[in-house]
């Protein structure tokens, strides 16, 4: 069980909304958000499926993004600043006496991006629709490989700016429901619900008790199996 929470946490990430909201309503500076997740999977990553979690909780406050995941016995709590791009998670698994720290860089971040398709060539679709109450409109897009996508925005509200990176700078709206990637994984996220309760704020200092560690400090523990 330690070793398949290790692994969660290498995939475990950030999931992050939208920017660009010149004519929102409501605008977001705190609060929670909540996503239902529907993976796509390799074959190689297929066993993976009952390990990743079905729903994202982000709290969130300025440039700041809190995010947590319960495997098992374990807590993974990944915190990042989206506009420096840098960010801590926390590995805890109480049973085994286990806490462990790993500080994510800008270039750990953008490695990351990297290794993730571009999108590009946004085209609103005049197509008009409802999620989690808010109304919105269904956008076209392209990855670099010429693989087409689509996603729903709405102008009902806005996130702090930078909220859903660079990808989706063109789009005008909140993403609502929207496919990406992270640490190779596709995904699409859809908006269950969203609240302004005050949150944070937010720091990347490790708590005391944690152990620093590295990446590649914890793929090296799953050498020992399941």
């Amino acid at each position: 069980m330690i070793l398949k929470t290790v692994k969660t946490a290498l995939v475990a990430t950030v999931f992050v909304a939208s920017a660009n909201f010149a004519h929102a309503q409501k605008a977001y500076t705190q609060g929670t958000i909540t996503y239902g997740i529907e993976y796509a999977l390799s074959p190689e990553m297929a066993p993976m499926a009952s390990q990743l979690p079905n729903e994202q909780v982000v709290k969130f406050n300025g440039n700041f993004i809190k995010t947590e995941i319960q495997q098992g016995p374990a807590t993974i709590t990944i915190f990042q600043n989206f506009v420096d791009k840098v960010g801590l998670m926390l590995l805890d698994v109480p049973i085994a006496q286990m806490q462990y720290a790993v500080k994510m860089s800008k270039e750990d971040m953008e490695k990351n991006e990297a290794s993730s398709p571009k999108f590009s060539y946004f085209e609103p679709t005049g197509e008009k629709g409802k999620i989690a109450g808010f109304d919105a409109e269904k956008y076209k897009y392209k990855d670099d490989k010429g693989a087409n996508y689509e996603l729903w925005a709405t102008k009902d509200f806005s996130l702090p700016k930078g909220f859903s990176g660079q990808q989706f700078k063109d789009v005008e709206g909140a993403l609502v429901k929207y496919t990406a990637f992270q640490n190779g994984i596709k995904m699409t996220l859809t908006l269950k619900k969203i609240t302004d309760e005050k949150v944070g704020p937010f720091t990347l200092d490790i708590p005391s008790g944690y152990e620093l560690k590295t990446l590649d400090d914890l793929k090296a523990m799953q050498g020992g199996g399941d």
